[in-house]
């Protein structure tokens, strides 16, 4: 199993764009800061600070912020993790069907929201519903292959001291219980694991 040095090393990140990171990781926290205050707007006085006191002007307010966080904190996985034109893609449809939502919600909350002549309250939702859906299935699948890429597939890390060197080994778990067993005489010569180690290290 890799250890904690090895599972946040900088090989990690190794061709990614650092400005791109930097970008990604400054979207989330946006996002996270607009749902953040998007609560608060609607459950503490914050709404008279930021002028929002007319009749529903804080939950319009509140509502739109709120819309448009989540789709940035998803852009922002995406654009942080390495991930696939075809995971951006999606992200992008979904955050932009997230969009559509949003400006749906602007045309219609209050007065045409569940009330009205042509309501929209369904259609902005249905919108919102289905762009979060399929942008949240595209940051899943990123994260899934980022992990599997990065998954050791149950391999064993020797650390080998080699020419002065001390260098590391992936070998199955099957090759080292082979191993072991040859080092402790129950089949094989430790003469033999040690040639086979240096072998593979020189490859």
């Amino acid at each position: 199993m890799e250890n904690l040095g090895d599972a946040y090393d900088n090989r990690r990140w190794e061709g990614r764009d650092p400005r791109r990171v930097v970008a990604g990781a400054t979207l989330g926290f946006v996002g996270a800061l607009a749902v953040i205050v998007a609560i608060l707007l609607v459950t503490t006085p914050l709404s008279a600070v930021v002028g929002a006191t007319a009749p529903h002007a804080a939950e319009k307010l509140g509502g739109t912020l709120g819309g448009l966080g989540i789709p940035a904190m998803f852009l922002s996985v995406v654009a942080v993790l390495p991930s696939s034109r075809r995971e951006q893609g999606g992200v992008a449809v979904g955050a932009a069907l997230c969009l559509v939502g949003v400006g749906l919600f602007q045309m219609a909350y209050p007065y045409n929201w569940t009330v009205g002549e042509q309501t929209l309250a369904f259609e902005t939702t249905m919108a919102y519903f289905i762009g979060s859906c399929v942008a949240f299935w595209f940051v899943f699948t990123a994260m899934a292959s980022f992990r599997r890429r990065n998954d050791p597939h149950g391999t064993v890390k020797l650390e080998i001291s080699h020419k002065g060197e001390t260098k590391t080994v992936q070998v199955s778990p099957q090759e080292y219980k082979r191993y072991t067993q040859a080092v402790r005489g129950d089949g094989g010569t430790t003469d033999e694991v040690i040639q086979e180690l240096e072998s593979r290290i020189e490859e």
